[in-house]
């Protein structure tokens, strides 16, 4: 019988003393709880994904170093062989790395597993710094059980989709009756299911058992969700680690089936399904705590409103950082409404959060008198309700700078889609939260965080109200837009297409061709894709949203703004 630790952790780019610290913690828990064998993520030893810090000097240096401290503690720890990711330098023709699995036992590497299948797409850019390894299968006898290895991308492809190359067959040819494979696998609405439909197809397929090693942790706009997992060809899935939470379990395996750690009846799995709003709702809490911690900020800072946007955002960033870590501030101008304020006010008063007065007016006012004397002609129309989100953005910023807090934007994704946004003013920010939400979904969130908490957390007269941006008189959004209810399906089908989840993708296709049956309809849907194409140079210059769904802003759709098409 094999006992395996499955040590789930969240790794810092870069932090070499923090990431060590893991690694050694991790191995004196696995050698405590009597396992044969301990798995760590993807390039746990340094991060992922470190980007061109694989270019520095020190950088792979203190890899190195990092490495020989963990080959060091085995030494003392007999009969436990650890399994960890770290770059390697390529001594051949090609990339100058590796990205590398290692082996290690009482002081010496026993196997080395270099990645083959290096992903360039969405969020991905393994191509860019590493070379692929050898297509051969990399396998080592432990207890007597033949152990085959993957990174990630390499388990993906056994229904070769996307590559030439298969590693999972290779193993199966080098009979491995056991795959651990570790990963560093981003989250997004449907990537759960996802995963276990490909694995539990491979397994099958190749008729061997996987273990499925996963990092945990919010890093830039990327959030890992953990879900660490065991499938084998005789139980399906067998053993789930914890989602969006770091985690470390002992399982054992014997007879081709995933066991409890003493040997007796199957481990103890959970069901972890959770839904959409909930799983929106936990990636977001995870992505802010490690920005922020990882940033080095303590507090965040957030323009309340009084609409749904910045109430989101403010009640998520309590419920991650604590009320107290959380600074509001309200800005009214001559087109606010009263109610707006109020609705400020109560929304701020049942969080416990402090909320700060800071009208524009008067710098409205003088930023008008000042361009009209400067180029003879009054500020009006757009440019007078774009200053006022300026000025606001203007001074959200010297709160930020002023008192060490983080600016959180609170743009949705459908308005930043369609630029119904202002750059250098409702853009600012170091982080958004609800940047990957669809309107209708920031809406369906809001109601979710009042239902779990039993009471109104988010005010029904917030929920309620129609939406507008108040930089004129008696506007609304729908002046300029669609009902969202209508503009989301249209975005959905142009920004995500395919990497929808079946039912929302079927829905967002019979929307579009509904629309498209009538000339009015067919020229909204134009119209709409229009605005995204036309808006791309502000979502360059916005601050990283936390993604959540399969293709975000920023990293994950990469289109040119200098472009007719």
């Amino acid at each position: 019988m094999l006992r395996i630790a499955i040590a789930q952790c969240n790794p810092t780019i870069g932090d070499f003393t923090g990431n060590l610290a893991l690694h050694l913690d991790g191995l004196q828990r696995a050698a405590g709880a009597g396992a044969d064998l301990v798995v760590f993520p993807e390039l746990s030893l340094c991060g992922y994904y470190p980007g061109d810090l694989l270019e520095e000097a020190r950088f792979l240096a203190q890899a190195e170093e990092s490495l020989q401290s963990v080959i060091d503690a085995t030494r003392s720890l007999p009969g436990l062989t650890a399994v960890i990711g770290a770059p390697r330098r390529n001594p051949g023709p090609g990339k100058p790395l590796f990205n590398a699995l290692l082996a290690v036992r009482e002081g010496s590497i026993v196997a080395e597993y270099h990645k083959q299948l290096l992903p360039v797409y969405g969020v991905f850019d393994d191509g860019r710094h590493f070379e692929a390894g050898p297509e051969t299968a990399c396998v080592l006898p432990i207890k007597g059980l033949r152990v085959g290895f993957l990174i990630c991308e390499d388990g993906w492809n056994d229904d070769l989709r996307s590559y030439r190359v298969n590693p999972f067959e290779k193993l199966a040819q080098a009979d491995a009756q056991l795959v651990v494979s570790i990963n560093a696998s981003p989250s997004d609405v449907g990537k759960r299911s996802q995963r276990h439909a490909l694995f539990q197809a491979a397994c099958l397929r190749r008729q061997m058992a996987l273990l499925y090693v996963n990092q945990v942790g919010g890093q830039d706009q990327l959030v890992y969700d953990g879900g660490s997992f065991a499938m084998s060809p005789l139980q399906g899935l067998a053993f789930e680690a914890a989602r969006l939470a770091e985690d470390f379990q002992v399982i054992a395996f014997e007879s081709g089936r995933f066991l409890r750690s003493d040997g007796v009846g199957e481990p103890v799995r959970e069901d972890q399904t959770l839904a959409t709003p909930e799983f929106q709702r936990r990636q977001i809490l995870l992505g802010l705590r490690d920005y922020a911690r990882r940033c080095g900020f303590g507090k965040v800072v957030v323009g309340s409103s009084g609409g749904i946007d910045s109430a989101l955002t403010i009640a998520l960033a309590v419920e991650a950082l604590g009320a107290q870590n959380v600074v509001a501030v309200t800005m009214p101008s001559m087109f606010s409404s009263t109610g707006s304020v109020d609705d400020s006010e109560t929304l701020c008063q049942a969080l416990g959060v402090t909320l700060f007065r800071h009208p524009i007016s008067d710098l409205v006012r003088e930023f008008e008198d000042g361009f009209a004397k400067a180029f003879g002609a009054p500020l009006r129309g757009l440019p007078l309700e774009n200053l006022q989100a300026r000025v606001r953005g203007a001074i959200l910023m010297e709160y930020s700078n002023g008192y060490d807090a983080l600016l959180l934007t609170t743009g949705n994704k459908s308005e930043i889609s369609v630029g119904y946004c202002t750059l250098y003013g409702d853009t600012n920010g170091g982080l958004g939260l609800i940047g990957d939400l669809y309107k209708t979904e920031v809406y369906a969130l809001a109601r979710h965080l009042n239902a779990q908490a039993g009471r109104e957390i988010i005010p029904a007269a917030i929920i309620d109200k129609a939406p507008s941006a108040e930089l004129a008189p008696d506007q609304r959004d729908t002046d300029s837009l669609p009902p969202y209810e209508v503009l989301d399906e249209i975005l959905k089908w142009h920004i995500e297409g395919s990497r929808l989840p079946a039912d929302e993708a079927r829905a967002a296709s019979r929307a579009v061709e509904q629309l498209s049956g009538t000339e009015t309809g067919a020229a909204l849907v134009e119209r709409i894709c229009r605005m995204v194409a036309r808006n791309e140079y502000k979502r360059r210059q916005s601050p990283p949203v936390i993604r959540v769904r399969a293709r975000a802003f920023g990293s994950g759709r990469q289109i040119p703004i200098a472009v007719r098409y």
